[in-house]
């Protein structure tokens, strides 16, 4: 029988729209570095430290999750995806700009995460699921379209959104692989220490290579420091207490609120300029995850979760 108490398993959803907030403001964070600051430094340094981080504050159920055949597995793939996803998120956010990056990256997820359920569960998506998601993902057709890329060459551009498709599948993987490890029995703290654990120490090599440039100054110091522990280490708690209660598909649909939230911030913060089309497509996506959370909430308080909780 599931012991978790009834009001937190209905903190699911909000868990989730909270770290999405989190996660939003990435993009404006990172526009700060210096230009001899690489993507794939701020990649490397935002999960190989926030996931170290998470792994030392859930040592002991990581480490049991890491020695369970059931869980092993799939913490394994979804730690490859941990490795993948900064890499190309912050490359496609550098090369397209911070709310094409956004978008593309976190609106490709929701669709990457049904095809996993397919392909491992031959899962069937509810329809109220199916017409969230395509509103939220034509809101995010949408702002691309309506974002003014404001010097980016065409290629660029082409060459970033392409980024934001790997960072979006890796975004997927990861989100569905860490829901297979909640479920095969082990506390969502562990499987989300691990998983990111592993992917800290694939992604400290890089961080080694090129992350000189991040001690330049008190600012780079300090920026590195906010996106590894806000954006990274506190968003990941609330992401392991929302995926206790839903699938990977949900999870990520609710997530698109962080384009949204990017695109603002990017519009008001960094200076980037959105067309009416793509304003049209912040009010979409945000109709889409304020009903899909409310409802992932109320399904949480008639209905259990099917895993062990942590």
């Amino acid at each position: 029988m599931d012991s978790t108490p009834l009001p937190i398993r209905n903190t699911g959803a909000w868990a989730l729209v909270v770290a999405s907030l989190f996660w939003g403001t990435t993009g404006t964070a990172a526009s700060f570095f210096p230009p001899d600051v690489s993507p794939l430094a701020t990649g490397a340094s935002t999960m190989a430290i926030g996931g170290l981080l998470l792994f030392a504050v859930s040592a002991r159920p990581a480490i049991n999750a890491i020695r369970d055949a059931a869980s092993r597995r799939w913490l394994i793939l979804g730690a490859l995806g941990v490795v993948v996803y900064p890499l190309a998120f912050y490359s496609s956010m550098n090369l397209a700009g911070v709310a094409i990056g956004n978008v593309v990256s976190l609106g490709s997820g929701p669709v990457f995460a049904a095809i996993f359920e397919w392909l491992f569960e031959r899962r069937r998506l509810s329809a109220r699921w199916a017409l969230c998601t395509a509103v939220a993902v034509g809101g995010v057709v949408l702002l691309a379209l309506g974002k003014a890329p404001a010097g980016q060459s065409s290629s660029g551009v082409g060459f970033g959104i392409g980024l934001g498709l790997v960072a979006g599948l890796a975004y997927a993987l990861y989100t569905y692989c860490s829901s297979r490890g909640i479920r095969a029995g082990m506390a969502s703290r562990g499987v989300m220490g691990a998983m990111f654990g592993l992917g800290a120490i694939a992604l400290v090599p890089v961080l080694l290579v090129l992350g000189a440039p991040l001690l330049q100054s008190g600012q780079t110091v300090g920026i590195a420091a906010y996106l590894a522990l806000g954006p990274m280490f506190v968003a990941y708690l609330l992401f392991g207490i929302g995926m206790r209660t839903m699938n990977s598909s949900t999870a990520t649909t609710i997530t698109l609120l962080e384009p949204f939230v990017a695109t603002l911030l990017a519009v008001v913060v960094v200076g980037e300029r959105l067309a009416p089309v793509g304003w049209t497509g912040l009010a979409l996506i945000l109709a889409a995850v304020t009903v899909l959370a409310a409802t992932a909430q109320g399904a949480a308080r008639q209905q259990p979760p099917p895993h062990a909780a942590p």
